[in-house]
């Protein structure tokens, strides 16, 4: 295992836990980042380390000048040439993995350039190729070569998750051969559209079709909305920026409303499909609904993208917050020595569950990209692929899942950082704050948490029924391939004793089938009886909370431990690497299920014991990581021009870094220019007089 190209950590204060351990925390890197991709990100950041435009701003920038900035800043990123030299040869599916990579670098750096060159480059190419013919090829060739940015318009004011009943109208006129484009108000108007606000030259857009005074559903349409050479919206186009938001206000979302706006026929995306130059409707799909379908799993690998960012800001999160536990000293016996308080019990509960976090999500969302993007390249070939149809309806639920379990722990391992670290986490320059905004927009974006799981719920209890009429799943990834055993499951019991019997990965993922099992079935249950009296929506509604959503989140959990297990296993690495995994897994899994024991006690699935087990388990798991929560944390982390914190820098000087940084912020020892205005006549001379 070649780790040559990595660079060393510089000596300092953290050397004391660094040097207590038996593996290499360079090769553990490696378990947690390919080698050919670590060596993308690690040319994206030094490149960008030395460009002018993208060194950080001593103060925070005006919204205007932040969108200014990170316009400019995708020009320039576009033009560098960060695709290896091999990827020319390469397979469709390794080059859209060259490419994630390297959006992936950009975001952990630079979010709102990210988000920009994700919506306006990456989802556009992606629709477009999926969902579009070759009538559509010079609009990716447009992207592609810098001459237009692009955006995507699906939510309005009045609708967001509930895509199915958007306003925004596109009718055919066959005199024309033209869509004509209507706002109906402004609840229907298009809204938080990246890049929309003042840059991007043409929209995506998701609008009802008509045809012959019929609606049937809606449908994507490439629609150019400003001149590129002016940047003015055309006529019959109102656009505007929605404004200054909590955060990411680099990225400029907008609004528009359209007034009989014309486009081409061939505009629409047409690959499930199409209107004829007369007007008729023709498409491979029997049912509106499963055209809308089609067209919104292209959302999936926004969500894939929105997984890799959040865990990547978990990581710089648990980063800053192990290396100021360890240096930072508070307390101690009589003796006057002070301790790390990386040594207080109730410090490593708060932080280390979630360093066990940053390294199972990294290595799942790793390993979903790809079970996705061999997805994406097996839809679409020629070849008819055995359940490919199933295989996507499973990686849609997972990541239906994920997206909200991946989001909103790094969420809550953000602010829970920000505690640990005191006063001084409350600095800009340490940067939880700016990774807290950064996250807080993921939970609603891309498909809001709380209906995402809706969906995962809405799949597994199709997979309950199937195993109820059939006795199969149809789990081509075999998440939920254990349902068929659902009797013998149910009829488990927890029978330990002691917190041996608990902290292995057997029983975790016994207890998780057992868990999911039971949840799936007392959700259909209530279901059901609901459905005797009232109908199958409110039924679903009705069912959600205390059922359904912890079913998915507990389904969440269940796959993420199952992707994480399957690599460290099928690795063949080295016996140190594996235990520092193993442990890493287990305070993962239990911390998760430690959320659900009240489950198990209502199944009977235990009688009381397994409770103080799991939590004396978690604190024994706790003092284990302590030992090696820094190199773990170090193996984990990017270069200290990515984490960008005060606090967590690799050389470990908490207090130097802290001065510097004290004695260096623009105007920290100046007069303010303001201080007449506050100046009182007659102040009395408080000097002290020297009576030497």
């Amino acid at each position: 295992m070649d780790t040559s190209f990595i660079c060393d950590l510089p000596s300092g204060p953290l050397d004391f836990y660094r040097r207590n351990v038996k593996f290499d925390w360079k090769k553990l890197k490696l378990v947690f980042e390919e080698a050919a991709l670590l060596k993308i990100k690690l040319r994206v950041w030094k490149t960008l380390e030395k460009d002018p435009l993208f060194q950080k701003p001593d103060e925070e920038p005006t919204t205007q000048e932040q969108k200014r900035i990170a316009a400019l800043q995708l020009q320039q990123f576009r033009k560098y040439k960060f695709m290896p030299k091999s990827s020319e040869k390469a397979s469709v599916k390794d080059r859209a993995r060259y490419l994630m990579t390297i959006n992936e670098a950009l975001a952990a750096t630079y979010p709102d350039v990210s988000v920009k060159q994700g919506i306006g480059v990456f989802l556009f190419q992606n629709t477009l190729s999926t969902l579009g013919t070759e009538r559509h090829q010079h609009f990716i060739e447009a992207i592609w070569n810098r001459q237009s940015l692009s955006a995507l318009a699906l939510t309005e004011v009045a609708h967001g998750s509930d895509a199915k009943n958007m306003k925004t109208t596109a009718t055919y006129d066959k005199e024309t051969k033209e869509f004509v484009i209507n706002t109906p108000d402004f609840k229907a108007a298009k809204c938080w559209v990246g890049n929309l606000g003042k840059t991007c030259t043409m929209v995506l857009l998701f609008a009802q079709l008509y045809t012959g005074s019929q609606c049937f559903g809606l449908h994507a349409f490439v629609v150019p909305v400003r001149d590129p050479n002016t940047l003015l919206p055309y006529p019959g186009l109102i656009i505007g920026d929605i404004g200054e938001k909590i955060g990411l206000n680099g990225i400029d979302n907008g609004f528009i409303m359209f007034q009989n706006y014309r486009i081409p026929r061939q505009n629409l995306l047409n690959r499930t499909a199409d209107v004829t130059v007369d007007g008729d409707y023709e498409s491979s799909f029997s049912e509106p609904g499963k055209i809308l379908g089609a067209a919104l799993e292209n959302l999936s690998a926004g969500r894939v993208g929105i997984m890799q960012e959040c865990s990547n800001n978990l990581i710089s999160a648990v980063t800053i917050a192990v290396r100021y536990a360890a240096v930072r000293t508070q307390f101690g016996s009589d003796n006057g020595h002070e301790l790390p308080i990386i040594e207080y019990q109730l410090h490593q509960w708060r932080l280390f569950p979630y360093v066990s976090a940053a390294a199972v999500l990294k290595i799942f969302t790793t390993s979903l990209a790809t079970d996705y993007l061999n997805a994406v390249e097996m839809s679409n070939t020629d070849t008819a692929i055995e359940n490919l149809r199933e295989m996507i309806s499973e990686i849609h639920a997972i990541i239906s899942a994920t997206k909200p379990l991946v989001s909103w722990t790094s969420l809550h391992a953000i602010q829970e950082c920000r505690e640990a670290c005191g006063g001084h986490g409350f600095l800009k320059a340490a940067r939880f704050g700016d990774l807290r905004n950064t996250v807080d927009p993921c939970v609603s974006y891309e498909g809001d948490n709380n209906v995402l799981l809706q969906q995962t719920s809405n799949w597994l209890l199709r997979q309950w029924s199937a195993v109820m009429n059939h006795n199969q799943t149809h789990s081509p990834l075999k998440t939920c391939s254990f349902l068929t055993n659902y009797r013998s499951i149910l009829s488990t019991k927890f029978i330990g004793s002691s917190t041996k019997h608990v902290k292995t990965v057997e029983f975790i993922r016994q207890t998780y089938e057992w868990l999911i099992t039971y949840l799936l079935k007392i959700t259909h249950q209530k279901q059901m009886e609901l459905m005797t009296t009232q109908n199958r929506f409110t039924a679903r509604n009705h069912s959600q909370v205390y059922k359904a959503t912890v079913l998915s989140k507990a389904y969440g959990e269940y796959v993420t431990l199952k992707y994480y297990w399957k690599c460290i296993y099928d690795q063949n690495l080295e016996r140190d690497l594996v235990v520092v995994l193993e442990a890493l897994g287990l305070l993962y899994g239990l911390s998760s299920l430690d959320k659900h024991l009240v489950y198990l006690l209502q199944g009977n699935y235990d009688s009381g014991p397994l409770v103080q087990l799991v939590k004396d388990a978690i604190l024994d798991l706790c003092e284990d990581v302590k030992n090696y929560a820094v190199p773990v944390t170090d193996a984990l982390a990017p270069s200290d021009f990515v984490i960008n914190s005060v606090l967590g820098k690799a050389d470990g000087k908490l207090y130097d870094n802290i001065q510097a940084e004290f004695f260096n912020n623009p105007n920290a020892m100046s007069r303010p220019t303001w201080w007449r205005e506050i100046r009182v006549d007659h102040n009395a001379d408080l000097r002290m007089n020297s009576k030497l």
